[in-house]
């Protein structure tokens, strides 16, 4: 029996429960770090070639935020389906859903390839960029994405162990492939003995090598793993799964658009108020993203934990492991809202010399600290709710609240009460606290988990029951009536 399987067991203490949620997310927060710094190393090198190449990076990894969007919102179905079917005791279902998710991640992957190949320069321009920095970009953009399938892979692959509870191979997979990555940006940018030196292309090119040996890792992982069982004839595009995965993923996928659109819809008030105060905001939410990682990592655990839950047809262990991991996560990133009260401003020197800067960016990140507690609320009931089979209303909270509440009181303090950045970054705080308090309410109520159909008792006596609680499998019931 896996940790994430031990959650099943009856009567369980609360310090036993806080063992099991701490191993499960630890990994995911160790995973989600090295992800940020994958990102990092490469724009760190890049920028001893020239702003150009800084520049190109940065609007590819603008276009690759919504791929990856797209693939993660995959991955969200996988890893929901697959809990869902271990916490009923079905792993061929959870296998079978693996598999389909390899099938359409294949599929997806490959399209986004096809685009970015022969819609590169279209897609950067799109962008604003100029001329010069839209021909490096399109060089490097290619490189990186039109190989995207790779970047799917990972994000899919990763799903599937977390499906059956293992975080820890995941997170394994990303530290070789950021060592990968580091060690050929290195070689590949500047050159190296025989090697000659190849400037971005070398970056693109360490990224993609980098990612091809994940993808690598991860599958002996999950051959490794004796809860997946694919099998040959299974291959085969299965209309049933899909939809069920489609389901699950495009509210997730919306989420995130959702979130991202609704910062280009905000971002116009900010550049009013003067390039120093956008250059301050953009790095504070930079560093601000480092505490993000720990409560990302929890949320990853309340995912696998509340899926696990609800296929066993626990809903009320669900609601309490749920309450339970938020709690724990606001505790941590009370810590984390502690040091970026004290040392935000000290940080942000090291990103600015103009002192205008760097006052700004202490001022955004104080106001942060005092609304961690609620980000860590936000972000792990949006990991249960979607543990519960329910991604869309996290997507309808996060249209509105970016869109309508973020933007009103940005426009609303920023502007007309004249309070810049603080103003800013309180409308900020103003939105986190309202979708963290009626996720929590709803939650509460009971309103939370996808209600499953109604089914005459007949339906359910005809269902496969549960092997240990010997209660009706909910998953099964659902899909066979």
């Amino acid at each position: 029996m896996n940790v994430a399987d031990q959650t099943l067991k009856k009567g369980l203490s609360t310090s036993e429960k806080l063992k099991i949620i701490i191993i499960l997310a630890v990994p995911a927060v160790i995973e989600n770090f090295f992800q940020t710094m994958l990102g990092f190393a490469d724009t760190f090198f890049v920028a001893q070639i020239g702003l150009d190449e800084v520049s190109a990076v940065g609007v590819t990894n603008a276009i690759l935020a919504i791929y990856f969007a797209i693939f993660m919102a995959i991955g969200v179905g996988v890893n929901v389906l697959m809990a869902n079917a271990t916490g009923a005791g079905d792993y061929e279902r959870a296998s079978k859903v693996a598999q389909q998710g390899v099938i359409l991640t294949t599929i997806i992957g490959g399209l986004t390839g096809m685009l970015t190949l022969i819609f590169a320069e279209p897609l950067l321009s799109l962008l604003g960029v100029e001329q010069q920095v839209l021909e490096i970009g399109a060089v490097y953009f290619r490189i990186v994405a039109v190989p995207s399938i790779l970047m799917a892979y990972m994000f899919v692959m990763s799903s599937i162990l977390r499906g059956v509870g293992d975080t820890k191979s995941p997170m394994k997979a990303v530290i070789i492939a950021n060592i990968v990555n580091i060690i050929l940006d290195y070689i590949l940018i500047f050159g190296f003995l025989f090697i000659p030196e190849l400037g971005i292309v070398g970056a693109g090119l360490a990224g993609v090598i980098a990612r091809l040996v994940g993808t690598f890792v991860l599958i002996l992982y999950i051959k490794k793993n004796n809860q997946i069982m694919f099998q040959k004839n299974w291959w085969r595009f299965d209309k049933v799964y899909q939809k069920e995965l489609l389901g699950l993923g495009a509210p997730a996928a919306g989420e995130r658009l959702a979130m991202r659109i609704g910062q280009v819809v905000y971002f116009g008030f900010i550049v009013a108020l003067g390039t120093s105060t956008f250059a301050a905001h953009q790095i504070a939410g930079n560093i601000e993203t480092f505490s993000y990682m720990i409560a990302y990592g929890f949320a990853a655990a309340a995912t696998i934990i509340v899926g696990k839950q609800v296929g066993a047809g626990n809903y009320e262990e669900a609601k309490s492991y749920a309450k339970l991991i938020s709690i724990l996560s606001a505790v941590f990133m009370v810590f984390m809202g502690v040091l970026l009260f004290i040392l935000g401003e000290w940080i942000g020197g090291f990103f600015s010399e103009d002192p205008v800067v760097v006052s700004e960016i202490g001022i955004a990140l104080k106001i942060a600290a005092l609304f961690q507690p609620f980000l860590a609320i936000l972000l792990i009931l949006t990991g249960a709710y979607q543990g519960a089979r329910n991604t869309k209303y996290p997507m309808y909270l996060t249209t509105i609240g970016m869109w309508l509440i973020r933007t009103l009181f940005v426009y609303l303090l920023a502007i007309q009460m004249e309070l810049g950045i603080a103003g800013v970054w309180i409308a900020i705080g103003i939105d986190i606290v309202i979708r963290a308090v009626v996720m929590w309410y709803r939650m509460e109520k009971d309103k939370w988990i996808k209600s499953e159909k109604k089914m005459s008792f007949k339906d359910k006596v005809e269902c496969q029951c549960h092997p240990k609680t010997k209660q009706p499998n909910m998953n099964e019931c659902v899909n066979n009536y």
